[in-house]
């Protein structure tokens, strides 16, 4: 999922500097990176770039695009490394590139880039909160009026995510399956800003919400105390797949939690046998939702662009980054800042 849209526009090179001679990169050309058109990839990219640059003496690029063109690309060769694969929304094209040797999956980048339906923590907390029954999808409809929607104000007003994405198909189609259409309508706005400005306006004023999100996001990352998700019937593959196929969503007739879902760092297969010492760090790369969300709120709070935010992360963050280099590879990082 796209927490936004962090567009690089060209291109990017970072060449080699005399700070990074003191290492010489495995390979005589720049380190070819696919420049995901949102802004968690974005952050990852940078942060694995500086420490290609600074650390290993390679010189990259970033190429910009969408997720299906450039897995192409990685696979013809045309992209090196691809810091965000959800293989679960590409298992078409990913599973036969990987039994032709074409991609290697280098690992979890996280583990638990999550969707889920929340309500802010100080509704259903506290003394005076007013819904404190309401722990899950099944308690809404008792708390409907607490949610007015200002346009259809008999029925409270659940926040979808964008129109046209496939989770706003989803969450309709659960609005239907769990029973919620008679008392809340399904509000989709245009586009990702919209939707996070309304969060982070409602959250901050202490309003009443119940809204759709996905992590890593600098809304997450910002709110994450703040929040609480809501209750649904466990994750069952089979109530997802029979979800996934109904046509009609007024005709869904069950539903179940979204999947907490891995995304992966991958490469080039051809690369992989050219630059050991970089796969070898990019194998070791690991971050978490939650720490990816935090990133991002930085790069939303200080108006940072993903270089700065990476640089943030690194200097801040050696507990995490140093145990995926050698010794010597984060002494030339470090030296770098």
């Amino acid at each position: 999922m796209a927490a936004g849209i962090f567009c690089l526009g060209a291109v990017l090179t970072i060449p080699n500097t005399a700070a990074a001679q003191a290492s010489t990169c495995e390979i005589d050309r720049p380190v070819v990176f696919a420049g995901l058109d949102w802004d968690s990839n974005a952050f990852h990219t940078e942060v694995a770039r500086f420490i290609a640059r600074h650390g290993y003496g390679c010189a990259s690029e970033v190429i910009p695009g969408s997720t299906i063109p450039l897995l192409n690309g990685m696979i013809r060769g045309d992209i090196d490394v691809t810091m965000e694969i959800w293989k679960v929304n590409v298992l078409e094209i990913w599973n036969p590139a990987v039994e032709a040797g074409q991609v290697k999956d280098l690992g979890v980048n996280f583990p638990d880039a999550t969707q889920a339906w929340y309500v802010p923590r100080y509704l259903v907390e506290g003394d005076d909160a007013p819904a404190k029954g309401l722990k899950s999808v099944a308690d809404l409809p008792r708390y409907a009026a607490l949610f007015r929607d200002p346009e259809e104000p008999s029925k409270g007003r659940f926040y979808n995510c964008i129109a046209g994405w496939g989770c706003e198909t989803i969450n309709t189609k659960k609005l239907h399956a769990y029973g919620l259409t008679d008392s809340f309508t399904n509000f989709r706005p245009g586009t990702g800003a919209a939707l996070a400005a309304a969060i982070d306006s409602h959250l901050l004023r202490r309003r009443p919400i119940v809204f759709y999100y996905w992590g890593p996001t600098w809304l997450l990352g910002k709110h994450a105390d703040t929040i609480v998700q809501l209750e649904e019937p466990p994750y069952d593959p089979q109530v997802w797949a029979e979800l996934e196929k109904v046509d009609d969503p007024a005709q869904a007739k069950r539903a179940t939690a979204y999947p907490t879902v891995p995304v992966y760092v991958a490469v080039n297969g051809r690369f992989a046998a050219q630059a050991p010492k970089l796969v070898a760090f990019l194998s070791n790369y690991r971050t978490t939702n939650a720490l990816v969300s935090e990133m991002l709120n930085h790069m939303q709070e200080t108006d940072a662009t993903a270089a700065e935010a990476a640089k943030h992360f690194l200097k801040t963050r050696e507990d995490v980054w140093t145990g995926w280099v050698p010794p010597e590879v984060a002494a030339r990082v470090k030296a770098a800042l």
